[in-house]
């Protein structure tokens, strides 16, 4: 599967401009940790870019969130690794590698800056630094549905989080005009 059929098959089933945004910000930052990690970064983009496209299918039914994914991406010919990180980030299996991990860490961490970002007095990613992102982080009521916890879990990459925040952030400001921020 090419990014473009990705892409496409993603504005089918997503309506919602925003969850497209989050789409992109977390298959920009996956991009990224391929690259850091030495890994295929077009892979790891894809499952970044493909990882909700059920969202909107199963926002009534989490349970079946990724599954559905799964289910969706079955005609095409995706590695395995990619269905079985998007399954991973919802916890329908067990995360097993860098990339499982990268998804389910990057995905809470997109949408906390994101929302860093909109509270900024720039509201832009490119006015964002890793001290604001800190101070935020810290706030255990500012992005309440980001879970904390859930980017804690990058030190299984052997990130530090100041680290994975910065491979984050620095992603996403590459993309900031995409993302309308």
């Amino acid at each position: 599967m090419t990014r473009e059929q990705a892409l496409a098959l993603l504005q089918q089933h997503l309506k919602n401009r925003n969850l497209v945004k989050h789409c992109l910000a977390v298959e920009a930052c996956m991009r990224d940790f391929a690259r850091h990690f030495a890994q295929d970064p077009e892979s790891w983009a894809l499952a970044g870019l493909l990882h909700d496209l059920d969202y909107e299918y199963t926002l009534a039914k989490p349970a079946e969130h990724a599954e559905k994914t799964a289910e969706m991406l079955a005609g095409f010919d995706l590695p395995e690794e990619i269905v079985h990180a998007i399954k991973a980030h919802n916890m329908r299996v067990e995360p097993s590698s860098k990339m499982d991990v990268s998804l389910l860490t990057i995905d809470p961490a997109s949408g906390f800056i994101i929302a860093c970002a909109l509270m900024h007095p720039n509201k832009k990613l490119l006015a964002l630094d890793l001290a604001f992102l800190k101070k935020r982080f810290k706030e255990k009521s500012f992005a309440k549905g980001a879970s904390r916890e859930q980017m804690a879990g990058c030190v299984k990459l052997g990130m530090t989080l100041d680290e994975f925040l910065q491979l984050c952030l620095g992603a996403m400001q590459k993309i900031s005009a995409e993302l309308g921020l």
